[in-house]
């Protein structure tokens, strides 16, 4: 679960203007396609569960939950302003800013940490197993010796080294 050394950068430089926003980034991907690449934010804040109803400037009932569509507007001004004055980026890119959604992608280990117990969706780097695959349920997460250990099947247990995990996600579920 580590960033190529470009992501890093852009990471790095991009937190400040993201936290200066009022909101946490939650990750980044950097995707060069060609000529044009992509630069896509994920944002997050904690839910409020005591926040009061307030009607923001489009009219929409906030509670505070999550990102709201003025959180990514804001983001994006402010990310964009900065990457044009950097320039970190050759060529043409796209940005998009979004909240990390039901199904969020993992870009920590230390991010799965609130999620022991849900279903996560895991692509590795080496197969384990023979496989490179896997869904299942996260039991738990060690960040001292970055390793996860998940059930896979009905008491069969992996655990898995964070450096071997080229993707993770929540499964979403109601």
């Amino acid at each position: 679960m580590k960033l190529s050394n470009k992501s890093q950068a852009l990471y790095d430089l991009i937190a400040p203007a993201v936290a200066a926003c009022g909101v946490d980034l939650w990750g980044i991907e950097f995707l060069p396609q060609g000529k044009r690449s992509l630069l896509r934010i994920f944002i997050d804040k904690p839910i409020d569960e005591n926040a009061e109803p307030v009607l923001n400037e489009e009219g929409e009932v906030e509670q505070g939950r999550g990102i709201g569509v003025q959180d990514c507007v804001l983001v994006t001004q402010q990310v964009g302003a900065m990457l044009d004055v950097h320039d970190p980026i050759s060529g043409e890119y796209a940005l998009e800013v979004s909240s990390p959604g039901w199904d969020r992608p993992f870009f920590q280990l230390s991010q799965m940490s609130g999620y022991i117990g849900q279903q996560v969706a895991l692509r590795l780097i080496a197969a384990v197993e023979n496989r490179r695959k896997f869904q299942a349920k996260l039991l738990s997460v060690d960040l001292k010796n970055e390793m996860i250990q998940v059930e896979v099947d009905a008491r069969h247990m992996l655990e898995i080294d964070s450096n071997n995990i080229d993707k993770a996600n929540l499964i979403y579920q109601d």
